[in-house]
Order: structure tokens, then sequence, then C-alpha cells
């Protein structure tokens, strides 16, 4: 429920964002591509276009380039509704790019351009603590703790809305080539995992935490730590595994035709975050988790059905019809590998 001044919580998202270049023809590489359209993404910011879309409250923090790049994908921000009181410009580093290569099978492979980038450069006495910690929710991945002075900027995020009473969500993200070592980014990443609430995997990224390729439930929870509500991992084709302090259980997935899976984890998260910020009941009912991560999972598909991250991003009325209108589904729902949960976005 909302506040009793009947204003929604506001779920505030930290760390990057970026123009991606994503090849107009699937299934080569960035040699062979004759053209790229591009595209705004970082998953931290389509979290917060995502809870947006679906009519929540989001802000975004973070920092980009003071140039052309940087002053659209701010524009974007505001266009979407998303708070943008958090965002700060860099005069000396530019906005953050990647070419993404799209497989046949609609996956993605990254090379990036940011040496440093602005994101890498926000500094902790930037912060708007303000707007952070006026968070019920407080949604970070790993890119930005990749290298300092950002890293420091997160830790001391993290912690002003940790003590203002707010949800913190950690989904990684994983991007090994933007690490220095496997090693490194395992470390790092794990460094703040008992600090989250909530923590959304990917099936991926649980074979590189645990250094374990046996996906059950046992390896999963050698994630678990004792402060957590609520593990989620996420297994493409084969829907999602959740994990609480007092059930667990697994939500199918929506099959469908993936033309591009950027962005779908995201939309997932943001799915999910937006329907719990202001109810957090779900956390501690089975039934109504059930419901709202299958409302993520649909979500989710939806976004890959279509290039580009952000343009995809479904609104509420467009999840909910792809939900209970079976003519709709079958647009949407022609025989495909993937869903809501493909790998992290």
């Amino acid at each position: 429920m909302a506040s009793s001044t009947g204003e929604k919580g506001l779920i505030v998202s930290f760390g990057e964002m970026l123009i991606d270049f994503v090849p107009t023809v699937s299934g080569v590489s960035l040699s062979e591509s004759s053209g790229f359209l591009k595209a705004p993404g970082g998953a931290p910011a389509n979290v917060a276009i995502a809870v947006s879309r679906l009519g929540g409250r989001a802000a975004f923090v973070g920092k980009l380039g003071d140039d052309d790049f940087g002053h659209m994908l701010a524009g974007i921000l505001r266009k979407n509704g998303v708070d943008d009181q958090g965002i700060n410009f860099d005069k000396g580093a530019r906005t953050a790019l990647a070419f993404v290569t799209l497989r046949s099978d609609g996956e993605r492979e990254f090379m990036f351009y940011r040496n440093p980038s602005a994101d890498m450069l926000l500094r902790p006495d930037e912060l708007n603590l303000e707007l952070i910690r006026s968070a019920k929710v407080f949604h970070y991945g790993s890119i930005s703790l990749i290298t300092e002075p950002c890293r420091s900027a997160h830790m001391k995020a993290m912690e002003v809305a940790k003590e203002a009473g707010a949800l913190l969500s950690y989904d990684p993200n994983l991007r090994e080539p933007l690490w220095p070592s496997p090693e490194e980014a395992r470390t790092q990443i794990m460094s703040i995992w008992d600090k989250a609430d909530i923590i959304k995997v990917s099936d991926v990224e649980l074979e590189f935490l645990t250094e374990n390729k046996t996906m059950d439930d046992k390896t999963a929870m050698s994630l678990w730590h004792s402060n957590l509500k609520l593990l989620l991992v996420t297994l493409g084709e084969k829907g999602c595994t959740y994990f609480t302090k007092n059930f667990h259980g697994s939500v199918e997935t929506f099959l469908v035709d993936a033309v591009d899976t950027t962005g779908a984890g995201d939309s997932f998260v943001g799915a999910l975050l937006k329907q719990i910020v202001d109810d957090q009941s779900a956390l501690e009912d089975e039934a109504r988790l059930r419901k709202v991560l299958r409302f993520a999972n649909a979500c989710g598909a939806i976004t890959t059905t279509k290039k580009g991250a952000i343009p995809a991003l479904p609104t509420d009325s467009e999840a909910l019809s792809f939900l209970k209108d079976k003519k709709k589904r079958q647009t949407y729902l022609k025989f495909s590998k993937l869903c809501c949960t493909a790998p992290p976005c």
C-alpha cells in the first residue's frame, strides 16, 4: 500500500547508464555488422525506467559525461518519468559506450568503451543523500564496485539507504570482461553480499560465484545469508526459483519468440520491486510471491520480443494484457527459448 499521503514508495536505482550500439542484423560479429542501432542502456537505469513504465516512482543516481550522449540519456530518464536529481555530469570523461553482438539465438556479447567513463568517476561527496534517504527500495549492481572512486560512492549510498530504512536490492549483473580477473570479480561481488535484503542472480552468475556447475537448490542456498529476505535464481527457459526463510519453489517461464534479451532481467527486477515497494507481505506469503513473480516473468518476456532494452520495457497495461488475453499472448508466444529470466541484463 502507498503512504498515508497516497504517495507511492520511491525506488532509487544506483549505478551506470550508457549507450548500447546494437547490430541491425542478428547472428553476425561486430566487424561483420553493416550498421548499429543506438539504444540507451545500463542495468540500473533500465530497472528505474521499468519501474516507472509500470506506474511506480523511480529515481536514478549515477554519473554521465557532460556530452551529447550524457544529456541525451538524462533526457530519456526524464521522458520516462524517472527522477534525475541524482545525476551528476563529468566534464573530463565521456559517457560509457557498449557494442553488443546479437547472436542468432538472441543472446549477447559485449565490447565496452569506458577507460574511464564518467560513471566510474562518481565520488561520495557528489551523492544526493536526501534523495537516497527518501528511498523505500535501493537497488544496485556490481559494476559500480569495479574501481574507485565509484566503489566508495556505492558503499556510501548503500550505507545511507540502509540507515534510512530502505530495502536493499542487489542484482550483480556480471560483466566479466570489465573486471581485472574472475577472482577479483567474485571477491568484490561477494564483499557486499550480506548487506542485501533481496538478491537476484542468473544461472550463469550462480555457477560463476559458487564455482559449481550443479544447478540445484543446494548450490543456490550456498549463497543464502541470515539477513536475506528473498533469493532469486533465473534459469532461462526453465523459469526461476525463489528462496525465502520459510519456503522455496519455482515459477515457470513464458515461451516467446526472443529477438533481443537485452534488458529482460532488468524488466523482471523492475516489475518485482514495483510490486513489493509498498507491500512487502509477498516476501512472507508464498501464494502472493508466486503471483508477483508471474507478473515479473511476463514483463521480462515482453521485453525480449523487441530490440533494445528501454524501448522494449512494457507498461502495466501491456503486461496485464499479455497475461489475460489469450489471443494477444499468441502473438507473443510462438515457440522459442526465453522469458523474463534471460541471463542478466
